[in-house]
């Protein structure tokens, strides 16, 4: 099928830099139009002169390769500011046809000295923000659904990260939000499919102003060629997974980075215990639980920290279809 998106028109959020300026890129080359969402507004340098917002430098690379974007400046985790991003692209393009969530912040910090406002900030921007933009771009297609009285085409791509799936030992906030993104997705992925509209989540490995100490010794950029780490090496599975290629592909979690993209799994159901009387004792599940985990390996528990061992091999020779 088509991967092109000529015709359809996309919001990409924290589209002002880093990955969501890659993706913004890459969905314009495919066709779409595109309105670039990123908070702060143009302003002024010291010298007095215009300055224009990382929103408008977005919009304006569009622009100089042929594409059509317009600016957006709010804040997506303000549920007002959601609504008004949904309603520009249906008022300067006619409709909504994708929507790409990127935007977020991180606040690093182990869990014993966190702060109430470094809690509270990073679910707002990536949780919330997730929610506010999906919850206009969903009731903008199931009206247009209805109204036709058949599915339209409708694709949410959200952002989570690896670390909801390998637990992140300084991040509980981020990791937290990125966990809740992937059951907001999953959700709306069974939620929305009678209205045509399918919901994904990708986990990239990038490097951005907002990872860039987290990806430092020996994973700096290199010298020369292609960064593995390249925003660029991300936006070709979010172009594919917004075009008509990808409408059987629904509530599915992708790891992408260097080259790679990997499909994660469900997770498995390793063991079951049943009762052997009314209810469970504390005793009977010590009887049943402890040589279960004595014979486990000390550490293996929900978390998958292979995903964080991923990387590109030559096809053939590594990982590949299991």
């Amino acid at each position: 099928m088509s991967t092109s998106l000529s015709g359809k028109t996309a919001v990409v959020t924290g589209a002002g830099r880093g990955l969501g300026r890659a993706e913004a890129l890459e969905l314009a080359r495919l066709g779409a139009n595109v309105v670039v969402n990123d908070f702060g507004a143009p302003g002024r340098d010291g010298s007095g002169a215009a300055s224009p917002a990382p929103a408008d430098e977005t919009v304006a690379a569009i622009l100089a390769e042929g594409g059509r974007a317009v600016a957006h400046y709010g804040d997506v985790s303000d549920l007002d500011a959601a609504r008004a991003l949904v309603e520009l692209a249906v008022s300067t393009y006619g409709q909504l046809d994708i929507l790409v969530n990127n935007a977020g912040i991180l606040r690093d910090r182990m869990v014993f000295s966190m702060s109430e406002e470094e809690w509270d900030s990073v679910i707002q921007v990536h949780l919330k923000g997730h929610f506010a933009t999906t919850r206009f771009a969903a009731a903008h297609w199931r009206a247009r659904s209805k109204a036709a009285d058949a599915p339209v085409f409708g694709r949410i791509v959200n952002t989570s990260s690896e670390a909801f799936v390998a637990g992140s030992a300084g991040q509980p906030n981020y990791a937290a939000a990125k966990g809740g993104i992937v059951g907001l997705t999953t959700s709306c992925a069974a939620a929305l499919a009678r209205y045509g509209v399918t919901a994904n989540v990708i986990c990239p490995r990038a490097r951005t102003r907002m990872t860039e100490d987290v990806f430092t010794g020996g994973m700096g950029a290199p010298d020369q060629g292609l960064d593995p780490l390249a925003p660029e090496h991300v936006s070709p599975l979010v172009g594919y997974l917004a075009s008509p290629a990808a409408q059987g592909v629904n509530g599915q979690v992708f790891v992408v980075h260097g080259g790679m993209v990997a499909v994660l799994g469900q997770p498995p159901v390793l063991a079951v215990f049943d009762t052997a009387k009314d209810l469970f004792t504390p005793a009977e599940l010590d009887d049943l639980l402890t040589p279960y985990y004595a014979g486990r390996t000390p550490g293996d528990g929900y978390a998958n920290l292979g995903v964080l061992a991923l990387r590109h091999t030559v096809p053939g020779e590594g990982q590949g279809q299991g």
